[in-house]
C-alpha cells in the first residue's frame, strides 16, 4: 500500500477503506508519512468530502491512535458533553454539577481556550489551588464518591488528532465538516463515556456561521457516535451573542455559580437547563418534562451548587471564592466603554468581543501565552438592548491600563447602534438525534 495511491483515490472522489485510512493516519503518527503527503490527503478530503461510513472509520482510527479510556471502574452510566466553543460559554461548570446532582456520573475531560473561545480548564484553574491533572486512580475514585470530576485532556488521547489539527491549521483545511466531526468525536470516543451530548454553537462567535452547516456537523457527529454504540444527541445553540454577561475566567466562574444558586442570567440559565435536561434524557432518567423538573429541583434545593463545591474541593480548589465571588482576586484597573449615540444595539460581533477579552489578557493568542484570570469584560448592554449616548455598554478589567485602547478598538469595530430594535435569534435552534432533526426555536 502506498500513500500516493490513497491520495490519488480520494483526489478522484473515491471512498477510502478502513485499511487505507489506518495506513495514512497511523503512518503519519509514526513519522513514516511526511507532512506534505498528509497535507495532500487532507486537502483532497476537504475538496471531495467523505461518506458517513468513511468518516466513522476515520474517527475510530484517530481515536485508537492513543489511549482508549476504560470507564468501567466507575459505577453507573457516564454522560459526557462537548461544546464546539464560543464566547462566554461557561455551560460545563453549570450543567455538569446539575447532572451529577441528579445521580448521573460525569467523568469529563475538557480543554483549554485558544483565540477568542474560552476553555473549561482555564476557568477551573481560576479557582485558586484547583488541580486539573489527576491520576486515573484519583479520577475514578472521585467520580465514584461524589459523582463528578472534570480534568484536563490527556496528551495521549487521540494522538493523531493533535498532529492532524496542527497541519490543518496551516493548510487551510480546518473548515471541513467531516474533519471537524472526526476531530471532535475521536476524542469523545477515546474518553469512554456511554452517552454524549453535543452543543453545536452557531453564529458570529462560533465556527459554524449558519444553521445548515451547524445541523450537518451535528448530524455527522451523531452518526459517528451511533455507529460506535454510543447514545448521542446534539443541540444547535446560538452564539450571535455571548451567554450571560461575563467574559473572562474568574468572571465566568462567578456567573456560573450564580446560575447554580438560582440567580444567574436568564439566557445562560435557560441554555443550561436545556442542555442538562438532554443529558439526563440520554442517561435514561425520563422524558423531557421529567428531566427538566429534576434539573430545576437540584438548583432550587442547593444540591447542584453543593456538588460543584465538592468537586472543586476534592481537586484542591479554594471553594470560598465559589461561595463569595468578591473573594476572587480583582484586576488592578477597570474601564467603562460607553455608547457613542442613543439607540438599539443592532450588531455586537461576538468574535470581536472575544478578541477584545483576549487583548485584555483573558485568553491566549498562542498556546504558550499565560492568562490573567481576573481580566475580562462585563456586558451591561447586549444585542437588542436600548442604550443612551454616554451610557456604559460594558466594563473592561485588566492589570495594565495600556491594554484598554486596543481592546476598545476591537470591541467598537463590531458594534452598531441604530434606531430600530433588531430581531433576536433563538437561544436554541434545534435538537439532532439519530432519528433526525427537531426544530425547537427556544427563546
Amino acid at each position: 500500500m502506498r500513500m500516493y495511491d490513497i491520495i490519488a483515490k480520494k483526489r478522484d472522489g473515491g471512498t477510502l477503506t478502513r485499511e487505507e485510512l489506518a495506513f495514512a493516519v497511523n503512518g503519519y503518527v509514526a513519522g513514516d508519512v511526511p507532512d506534505y503527503q498528509m497535507s495532500a490527503l487532507l486537502m483532497a478530503i476537504y475538496l471531495r468530502g467523505m461518506t458517513d461510513a468513511e468518516t466513522a472509520e476515520l474517527t475510530d482510527v484517530m481515536a485508537r491512535s492513543g489511549d482508549m479510556v476504560d470507564l468501567s471502574a466507575i459505577q453507573g452510566i457516564k454522560v459526557d458533553k462537548h461544546s464546539t466553543g464560543g464566547v462566554g460559554d461557561k455551560t460545563t461548570l453549570v450543567i455538569a454539577p446539575i447532572v451529577a446532582a441528579c445521580d448521573v456520573k460525569i467523568a469529563k475531560m475538557s480543554g483549554r481556550g485558544l483565540g477568542h473561545t474560552g476553555g473549561t480548564i482555564d476557568k477551573m484553574e481560576a479557582v485558586p489551588g484547583t488541580r486539573t491533572s489527576l491520576t486515573q486512580e484519583e479520577f475514578f475514585k472521585q467520580v465514584n464518591e461524589i459523582g463528578i470530576s472534570v480534568i484536563g485532556q490527556s496528551g495521549h488521547i487521540a494522538v493523531a488528532d493533535k498532529k492532524m489539527y496542527a497541519l490543518r491549521d496551516v493548510t487551510a483545511t480546518v473548515g471541513c465538516i467531516p474533519l471537524i466531526a472526526s476531530s471532535i468525536m475521536s476524542k469523545k470516543l477515546a474518553a469512554g463515556s456511554d452517552a454524549i451530548l453535543l452543543d453545536v454553537t452557531m453564529g458570529d462567535g462560533a465556527f459554524m456561521k449558519d444553521l445548515e452547516s451547524a445541523v450537518e456537523l451535528a448530524r455527522q457527529m451523531v452518526a459517528i457516535g451511533t455507529a460506535h454504540g454510543r447514545k448521542v444527541a446534539a443541540m444547535i445553540t446560538d452564539m450571535d451573542k455571548p451567554l450571560g454577561r461575563n467574559i473572562g475566567n474568574s468572571l465566568e466562574v462567578a456567573e456560573s455559580m450564580a446560575v447554580l444558586r438560582g440567580n444567574g442570567p436568564e439566557d445562560l440559565t435557560e441554555v443550561c437547563l436545556q442542555l442538562a435536561t438532554n443529558m439526563l434524557m440520554l442517561a435514561g432518567k425520563g422524558g423531557e418534562s421529567e428531566c427538566r423538573a429534576m434539573a430545576k429541583q437540584v438548583i432550587a434545593d442547593g444540591s447542584a451548587f453543593e456538588t460543584c463545591c465538592k468537586m472543586f474541593a476534592a481537586q484542591g480548589g479554594d471553594i470560598s471564592v465559589l461561595q463569595d465571588a468578591s473573594k476572587f482576586q480583582k484586576a488592578k484597573y477597570s474601564y467603562e466603554l460607553t455608547a457613542p449615540q442613543t439607540g438599539y444595539i443592532c450588531k455586537n460581533d461576538v468574535e470581536k468581543i472575544g478578541n477584545a477579552s483576549v487583548l485584555l489578557g483573558a485568553g491566549r493568542i498562542t498556546k504558550e501565552d499565560t492568562i490573567d484570570f481576573a481580566a475580562g469584560i462585563t456586558m451591561h448592554k447586549k444585542l437588542g438592548d436600548y442604550v443612551k449616548a454616554g451610557e456604559s455598554i460594558c466594563t473592561f478589567y485588566a492589570d495594565e491600563e495600556a491594554l484598554f485602547a486596543a481592546a476598545e478598538e476591537m470591541y467598537r469595530s463590531g458594534l452598531v447602534i441604530g434606531p430600530e430594535k433588531p430581531a433576536l435569534p433563538p437561544l436554541i435552534y434545534a435538537r439532532v438525534t439519530a432519528d433526525g432533526v427537531e426544530q425547537l426555536n427556544v427563546n
